[in-house]
């Protein structure tokens, strides 16, 4: 049966976010992801995470100035100090708050950047961050997200994602298949999730259109988790999805998985 994880940054947002985590553990959830805990205390961070009981399993590395509509600097060729100095904060948090995993985000590319120049620049990135994670026994993780919501973003589907790990060439790099950003690009999920199994490190759900919760769109839910359990995946996921209410409204669909 698959295993789901809340991500905090989308649900119980009708919350401050450290009081996000009892909610999701009172939600039947015993795992949570989010996208940044960097402005957060730190002490009270994993003072709030030892007390909830959940398994914080995974977030992002840092991602440039995410207000300003910056998604990653791993392929900007003149912020590769900045990025290098984010996997070690990261890592420092995913050492506190004991996270397995953490993810990279590509970014968008500067309009004057050739694109070759920017992907020698993602893979030399990810190979870096790789290998000091590898270190501190964390896996790192590539995650596509579509170019509708995020024009530009520049590894846009599960295939393009899949041929930066091959050309990076690590075995603790892993994609990160988020299931709305797949369907909105490319589709076919149900065969490219049996196909690229072994290169999948971590999976995140929300229904298309509307990236609202499961049972709201077009996507085939029941299915597709149960083509998960017959495929053999193990590990968790993440509910990043925009709840169509309130968030323990939108719950329903996890019911029949409980």
């Amino acid at each position: 049966m698959p295993r789901f994880a809340a991500n905090l940054s989308f649900l119980f947002t009708e919350r401050p976010f450290f009081e996000r985590f009892a909610a999701a553990r009172a939600a039947g959830f015993a795992a949570v992801e989010f996208h940044f805990p960097y402005e957060l205390d730190r002490a009270v961070l994993a003072e709030v995470v030892l007390t909830s009981g959940l398994e914080v399993v995974l977030f992002n590395l840092p991602a440039g100035d995410w207000t300003a509509g910056e998604r990653g600097i791993a392929c900007h060729p003149r912020r590769i100090a900045e990025f290098q100095d984010g996997v070690g904060l990261a890592i420092e948090y995913a050492r506190l708050l004991g996270c397995g995993r953490l993810n990279c985000l590509a970014g968008i590319a500067p309009d004057d950047l050739a694109h070759d120049k920017a992907r020698e620049t993602l893979i030399e990135n990810l190979r870096f961050a790789a290998a000091v994670a590898r270190r501190a026994d964390i896996q790192l993780l590539l995650e596509p997200l579509n170019t509708r919501d995020t024009p530009g973003f520049f590894v846009a589907t599960p295939l393009a994602g899949l041929a930066l790990i091959e050309a990076v060439g690590s075995e603790n790099l892993r994609l990160q298949y988020d299931i709305y950003h797949a369907q909105v690009m490319a589709g076919d999920l149900a065969r490219t999730l049996e196909e690229h199994l072994p290169r999948i490190g971590h999976i995140q759900l929300a229904d298309n259109p509307g990236r609202h919760e499961p049972g709201t769109g077009e996507i085939n839910f029941p299915f597709l988790l149960q083509h998960l359990d017959r495929i053999g995946y193990g590990g968790w996921v993440g509910c990043e999805y925009k709840p169509s209410g309130r968030t323990e409204d939108s719950l329903g669909w996890l019911e029949a998985w409980q």
